[in-house]
């Protein structure tokens, strides 16, 4: 089966690039932004699903697990943080699955599928009645979270024109960091007073919003005709593919395994009220908000150098985290540093695989996304185990110090390897 191709993006010498819908009509700047708006509403979802269980794993561990909550709160706690292993885990099992094989499917078609198949996952999660059950229907869940964001940042580049294409990464991203500053602390809040099911359930009507959005809002776009799958899992071919999914599996493994456990940070370590938890997941949130679109001007400026300063800040503020965390003052500040390096580090990421992976750029924009919750399920089980042996609420960070350092260091193997032109095979 083939698909219409794409109507070529069109330079006008005078007014700039002007996209197009599928007649080759141009498009307002009002349909633009209305387009990428929609597609943000899913980053929103996607945010608010992946990061609202870190701020309720206390109720979670509660209601799913309350035998093990009786004997010992803290092995519940890590015990709970395997949902956010599961959810991760999913991500990076269905990202390039799905970029590989749907990769010809006009683009559209394939958002409101993906957005259909988050909404009925979703609800799985929100009525399923056990530990292991819920575990499951996280994992599934996850399956078309990559794709989503993968497909959508290939639209959004489409729609922003050469030279932007990392700002065009950045806008898809900015659902995700705005459900960090609105999203998650207000399901949050449902969760803790309401019930965490109530607040899947809320997740759930999200995307079921973003798929009217993207069907009304977003303008058809071809997939690629000449992708095979063969074709794209040829990037698995380039040595560094690779490397680049490792700077972004370990290094930002970093920052999730300190924000995995920002709940307990809050009320165990420092003896704060529950209701604060959402006030710090909001000021992170503004942190990633601003930090993304950092990124996203960064990565236009050169992916190269601007991943050594992500990293640094990443680094730096981690190590900021493990020393003054202990303290109310310490740990506001800290968190909000480390949800902004973290969050410039994603765009550039995506931007550099983006840039080694030649023609599979469906599968690289996808696997972005592998590559991070890869490292969002290193960060989480990596942080329990330490939490769980009794070091304590700030171990995390320290783990997630390790991380970032281990991820800068693939990033200097990948620009040495650059230099000697090992750059596709």
């Amino acid at each position: 089966m083939s698909f219409p191709t794409a109507p070529v993006p069109v330079l006008d010498p005078e007014e700039g690039f002007v996209a197009r819908d599928r007649h080759g009509s141009p498009l307002s700047r009002r349909r633009v932004i209305a387009a990428l708006l929609a597609l943000s509403l899913g980053g929103f979802g996607i945010g608010s699903t992946e990061f609202v269980a870190m701020g309720l794993l206390p109720e979670l561990a509660i209601d799913l697990l309350p035998g093990i909550h009786a004997q010992n709160t803290d092995v519940a706690i890590a015990q709970a943080g395997w949902l956010i292993t599961a959810y991760a885990l999913g991500v990076v099992v269905g990202a390039p699955t799905i970029a590989a094989f749907a990769a010809r499917v006009p683009r559209r078609t394939l958002l409101l599928w993906l957005a259909a198949a988050f909404t009925l996952g979703t609800i799985a999660s929100a009525t399923l009645p056990t530990f292991e059950t819920v575990l499951a229907a996280r994992f599934v869940a996850a399956l078309p979270h990559g794709a989503y964001f993968g497909v959508a940042a290939l639209v959004a580049a489409d729609l922003m024109g050469p030279g932007k294409r990392g700002q065009g990464v950045a806008l898809v991203l900015s659902g995700l960091t705005v459900a960090a500053v609105i999203g998650v602390p207000v399901i949050t809040w449902v969760g803790q007073n309401h019930g965490w099911r109530p607040a899947y359930l809320l997740v759930a009507a999200l995307f079921a919003a973003t798929f009217v959005a993207i069907r009304v809002l977003v303008p058809w776009q071809a997939g690629d005709p000449t992708s095979t799958v063969r074709s794209e899992l040829s990037a698995f071919a380039r040595p560094q593919v690779w490397i680049s999914l490792g700077v972004g599996a370990i290094g930002f493994g970093g920052f999730f395994a300190m924000y995995t456990y920002i709940a307990p940070m809050v009320t165990e370590l420092n003896g704060l009220a529950a209701g604060v938890v959402p006030i710090i997941l909001i000021t992170t949130g503004v942190a990633m908000t601003i930090g993304n679109l950092v990124g996203g001007r960064l990565a236009d400026g050169g992916t190269v150098r601007a991943i050594f300063q992500g990293f640094a800040a990443l680094i730096g503020s981690l190590l900021l985290l493990a020393l003054v965390g202990g303290t109310v003052a310490g740990l506001f500040v800290a968190t909000f540093i480390v949800g902004f390096a973290a969050a410039t580090v994603s765009p550039i990421i995506q931007t550099r695989l983006m840039d080694v992976a030649g023609r599979s750029q469906t599968l690289a924009a996808a696997l972005n996304h592998s590559a991070l919750n890869l490292g969002n399920a290193i960060g989480a089980f990596l942080g329990g185990l330490v939490v769980a042996a009794g070091w304590g609420y700030l171990a995390p960070a320290w783990v997630g110090l390790a991380l970032a350092l281990g991820g800068a260091a693939l990033a200097v193997v990948s620009v040495a390897m650059e230099g000697r032109g090992v750059t596709t095979t």
